[in-house]
């Protein structure tokens, strides 16, 4: 993929703000899914059911935080001109660009298996459909990733900006039926004393904030802003980095909006109602058409998950691309390599979905959360690494106050996500 798509799409040299801009729109989009995707979906709409408005303000932080990550990402590709996989294997050991390679498989197989899961979810949802033959229906994905890769870059972008569309629509509609408290929703926005003295509440916060950062986000983004033909000069990589940086933290706000009304919708709809312990996404599915008074809430609901899962599978595939590439320099065909990250996420998935239904693939989705959350240290520490060695990156060296920003960002990240693995693991 690399080798075919870098500097392959053309850039406006001359034009005006948004002309230029528009050259550049695009890799952010496909980034942002990443933070909408149905792993994040259980924990937003806990939030909303059981604390109502209140954790508004931690949706908007985790945002914050992702756009630092994702603008570092970026930062290392269009500087270096190399992802963050191919920066490790140049800068670390053998031995430890492996181990790194290894937990970076890991995690995209964790983000598949949430795609997958989250895909047959709502086919069932929507269709019908037994959750095992939704599982086993998610290979069609195969063919549908290589046929906008054929068609290149720009195809992929706009699929996945019609997904990312279709989401932002679909709970429009819904917020439109239970339009929350405009009042409360600005409190929200506040951070409240109440999320650290509540042990609950903090859990919940904390698994929020937790899945803020995908570790295969920080590989595909580092990756695909390569695509623009952007003059490789010292003045094209900062023209580069920021017009790079706008189209990110466009999207990236998107998928805050995103994120916002999933909880909003689930704190206007549950929380005020006898279902504060609202406990799945199906639960969610199946409630909203009866307290809403809508034929089409729900089944817009499952709409938006499908589209979710859809196009978190594109991303997690073009993820497990460079990352094979950069760590080991081994080229494989797209369809090899999506048939192989399938198959390590469909047989927990068809295993679960066959002997214990839907509860069993829930807790599976719960599972591939915690095993991100496990992974996420050994992606945002190299990043941040890279981009604070000026030998490196040149010019380009994040300012000593970023550097001590983003490190500050990363230990938190890393230290909520060690927190809720073990509240997961050993209880609350």
């Amino acid at each position: 993929m690399r080798n075919t798509a870098a500097s392959s799409v053309p850039v406006a040299k001359v034009g005006g703000f948004y002309r230029r801009l528009w050259s550049y729109i695009g890799p952010g989009l496909l980034v942002s899914v990443g933070y909408m995707d149905p792993g994040n979906w259980a924990t937003d709409l806990a939030g909303g059911a059981r604390y109502g408005y209140t954790l508004l303000s931690v949706v908007l932080l985790s945002s914050l935080f992702a756009m630092l990550l994702q603008h570092l990402a970026l930062r290392l590709g269009i500087a270096t001109g190399k992802d963050l996989a191919q920066a490790c294997r140049e800068q670390f050991s053998r031995r430890i660009s492996l181990l790194l390679w290894i937990l970076a498989e890991i995690a995209i197989a964790a983000c598949d298996l949430a795609e997958v899961i989250g895909s047959a979810i709502a086919l069932n949802l929507l269709f019908g459909l037994p959750i095992t033959f939704g599982v086993l229906l998610t290979t069609v994905d195969v063919l549908l990733v290589l046929l906008l890769q054929q068609r290149g870059m720009r195809a992929i972008e706009a699929f996945i900006a019609g997904l990312v569309f279709v989401i932002g629509i679909c709970f429009a509609y819904e917020l439109l039926l239970s339009p929350p408290d405009a009042l409360a929703m600005l409190k929200g926005l506040v951070p409240s004393p109440e999320i650290i003295s509540d042990p609950g509440m903090l859990y919940v916060a904390i698994g929020i904030l937790g899945a803020t950062v995908m570790p295969h986000n920080l590989y595909l983004h580092s990756s695909i802003v390569q695509t623009r033909a952007y003059p490789r000069s010292s003045r094209g990589k900062l023209v580069a980095i920021h017009y790079a940086s706008r189209d990110s933290n466009y999207a990236l706000v998107a998928a805050f909006f995103v994120n916002a009304a999933i909880l909003l919708m689930s704190a206007s709809t549950f929380h005020n109602s006898a279902h504060q312990d609202l406990a799945s996404i199906e639960d969610a599915y199946q409630l909203l058409t009866p307290l809403l008074g809508a034929s089409l809430a729900s089944f817009v609901f499952g709409v938006a998950l499908l589209a979710s899962g859809q196009s978190s599978t594109i991303t997690g595939t073009m993820a497990g691309q460079i990352v094979m590439e950069g760590f080991l320099s081994l080229r494989l065909r797209p369809w090899v390599r999506q048939l192989i990250s399938r198959a390590l996420a469909m047989g927990p998935a068809v295993v679960a979905a066959f002997f214990f239904g839907m509860e069993g693939v829930g807790k599976l989705l719960i599972f591939s959360q915690v095993v991100l959350s496990l992974q996420l240290g050994f992606a945002v520490v190299p990043l941040v690494w890279f981009t604070s060695n000026k030998r490196l990156m040149g010019r380009f060296v994040i300012s000593p106050r970023f550097q001590v920003i983003a490190w500050a960002i990363s230990v938190i990240i890393i230290l909520l996500n060690v927190y809720l693995l073990y509240q997961t693991v050993f209880g609350r």
